[in-house]
């Protein structure tokens, strides 16, 4: 098992990892609308899931993979009415490769965000 960090992403608000990879396995930590230096986007859920795209982007690349190699997502958003703007992001991040899917609405985030979004993916 190894544990992955990056500075291109932003650190672990509590005691977990960005990251973990187990054999060819790489298991993110839901990434939520922060940027690498802590500072919280502001914005629609449009610029917030922007934002955890670049930061989703940034781990992946520091544990070898993409996202063209990205198997599940699971995403977490505060109202299922921001359903369609997300997947439009989504889409323009995975257009082609389209990897299998989970959606959820939940209650309430970290930091009080629109989304969070998690994934696993293949290291290759």
């Amino acid at each position: 098992m190894r544990m992955i960090s990056t500075n291109n992403a932003p650190q672990a608000i509590g005691p977990y990892s960005q990251a973990v990879v187990i054999g060819d396995l790489l298991f993110t930590s839901g990434q939520i609308p922060l940027k690498a230096d802590g500072t919280l986007v502001q914005g629609d859920i449009t610029a917030q899931t922007h934002q955890v795209f670049q930061n989703l982007k940034a781990v992946l690349q520091e544990a070898g993979a993409s996202l063209d190699t990205v198997v599940k997502t699971t995403v977490f958003i505060k109202n299922m009415d921001d359903f369609a703007a997300v997947n439009d992001v989504y889409g323009s991040y995975f257009s082609t490769h389209k990897p299998a899917r989970s959606c959820v609405e939940v209650a309430r985030l970290p930091k009080d965000v629109l989304i969070e979004i998690e994934l696993i993916a293949q290291i290759k």
